[in-house]
């Protein structure tokens, strides 16, 4: 599979230089690979590559801000995707001092890649401006610049400096959003919902509430508010439950729960089965979960909670059957030791068993 990191290859690199040097006799080329081939290049993963050529594009181009950012803004068209966010990353290094101007070219280059990371510390710098600059974004035309006030104030933000202001207090942003609520781009939509999930781990009542609010008006708010209370789902919250119609019930029951194998090697699947018994004479609607009981270092076990499946069963048994990949990834370390699988239908735990994992 390929590393994105591996994204920025010589020509990848090549083609950046190349548009540059049509736009610009002041970058220097032997200058920025000098810069980039260092030491460090090799080790540095995605995100710190961003960083590492926008540091590179500052020495290469010896120009004042204000010369440079508009020699950037010339040659991002012809630098659309993610790998490009050192675009906008050059303004975050460069740019804080000068906010009309840096904001004019985070406008630009969103376009092309993102500035949702890029715009964190302008916000942190200047809140009342940029939360002025929030309500112009988000009455623009371009679905881009409407994405951005959303997902550049988002409190939590995956990779991303977090927003402790709006942590505390999300009100000044979530009034804006509401705004976004029945907006016609999917990737607004998806922006705002992951909103609402980063609020709803700090403030879990306030954005319930706000749900009950929302939903049953619009297909398109309805879509946002079933996304973006997806932790609370996770975390069984009743009036969430309730909201979606998950009422637990004493005539759904599950039977003969069986994992396999009981020994589990990394790279390998544990797999899980079950009989769900609806005894009741109609169909009921089931949101069902399962929780992997992963063995932590100090010897105890920590539940993560996964999505299955929700949808209506008819009345009678069904047979369900589940794999969950044991693989390295970056956010979770993996201990040798005794785990667990629970299953959850409507927020109620119906049963548990454990196996054991081998690395």
């Amino acid at each position: 599979m390929e590393n994105f990191k591996d994204r920025f290859s010589e020509s990848f690199l090549q083609h950046f230089v190349e548009s540059m040097q049509s736009h610009s006799a002041a970058f220097d080329a032997d200058v920025f690979f000098k810069q980039i081939y260092d030491d460090q290049w090799q080790e540095l993963a995605f995100k710190q590559r961003i960083r590492h050529i926008a540091q590179a594009i500052t020495v290469a181009l010896p120009l004042p801000y204000e010369q440079a950012i508009d020699i950037l803004i010339q040659v991002a068209p012809s630098c659309r995707g993610v790998e490009y966010l050192f675009f906008p990353d050059y303004v975050e290094l460069n740019g804080l001092e000068y906010l009309d101007i840096s904001i004019r070219a985070l406008e630009i280059f969103t376009v092309y890649s993102s500035a949702e990371f890029a715009v964190r510390p302008f916000i942190i710098r200047y809140p009342e401006q940029m939360l002025a600059q929030m309500d112009r974004w988000i009455i623009s035309d371009n679905e881009h610049l409407r994405r951005l006030a959303s997902e550049g104030f988002r409190p939590r933000l995956p990779w991303a400096t977090q927003l402790p202001l709006f942590i505390q207090d999300p009100s000044p942003t979530l009034e804006r959003l509401t705004q976004l609520k029945t907006d016609s781009s999917l990737y607004v939509r998806k922006s705002v919902a992951n909103h609402l999930n980063d609020m709803a781990k700090d403030h879990p009542e306030r954005i319930a509430n706000l749900a009950k609010e929302w939903y049953g008006h619009d297909t398109h708010t309805d879509w946002i508010v079933r996304h973006g209370c997806r932790t609370l789902l996770k975390r069984d919250h009743p009036a969430i439950l309730e909201l979606f119609g998950y009422v637990a019930s004493e005539d759904v029951h599950i039977a003969n729960f069986h994992i396999q194998p009981t020994a589990v090697m990394m790279g390998d699947y544990v797999e899980f089965s079950f009989l769900l018994m609806n005894e009741s004479s109609t169909d009921q609607s089931l949101r069902i979960d399962y929780e992997i009981h992963h063995m932590k270092a100090n010897g105890k076990n920590v539940p993560k909670r996964f999505k299955w499946t929700a949808k209506s069963f008819t009345p009678g048994s069904h047979f369900l059957t589940k794999k969950h990949l044991f693989k390295e990834i970056t956010t979770r370390k993996y201990y040798a030791g005794i785990h667990y699988v629970s299953i959850y239908i409507n927020g109620v735990e119906q049963d548990k068993a454990s196996f054991q994992l081998q690395l």
